[in-house]
């Protein structure tokens, strides 16, 4: 059995948590699924859901992973899959889109990909006309069916 200050190889050394740390998860935010409450619909509510995002992303330690200075292929070796655990970030971001935008986005694995793909979109004065243009993409169909659903069932077999 593990006591209080033991680590599981059993070695008796004090372990303290850094709560600092980028990539400490606390056990919550494994169960969320949102961080924010408004869902990005477009270029009109751009700016104030990515300041929202920003917010929570700042306060759970995490916005590294979306600006640029917490990027995966500079981390040390080691610490690399404690990296790939706390990538949370991506999932969050997916979760706070509405449907539409949600389809161009679905198979990104990074954070960083994500949050400059939707400023580059939404950011810009244009952002209508690159959101017609996503909505275009998205409508593309391979073999009768949606993209998506035809990568889905790739990845099935």
């Amino acid at each position: 059995m593990v006591g209080p200050t033991d680590t599981p190889d059993g070695n008796g050394k004090d372990v303290s948590i850094n709560f600092d740390d980028p990539f400490y998860i606390h056990p919550s935010d494994n169960a969320i699924t949102t961080i924010v409450t408004i869902k990005l619909t477009g270029n009109e509510n751009f700016r104030l859901w990515r300041r929202s995002m920003s917010r929570a992303l700042k306060g759970r330690n995490k916005l590294g992973f979306v600006d640029e200075t917490l990027k995966k292929d500079t981390i040390e070796q080691p610490r690399q899959l404690k990296w790939e655990m706390a990538n949370v970030v991506c999932s969050w971001l997916i979760s706070s889109i509405s449907d539409p935008i949600y389809a161009s986005h679905a198979y990104s694995e990074v954070a960083e990909d994500i949050w400059k793909n939707l400023y580059e979109t939404y950011y810009k004065s244009d952002g209508f006309v690159v959101f017609d243009f996503h909505q275009q993409i998205n409508s593309l169909k391979q073999n009768g069916i949606s993209i998506s659903d035809y990568f889905n069932k790739l990845d099935a077999l």
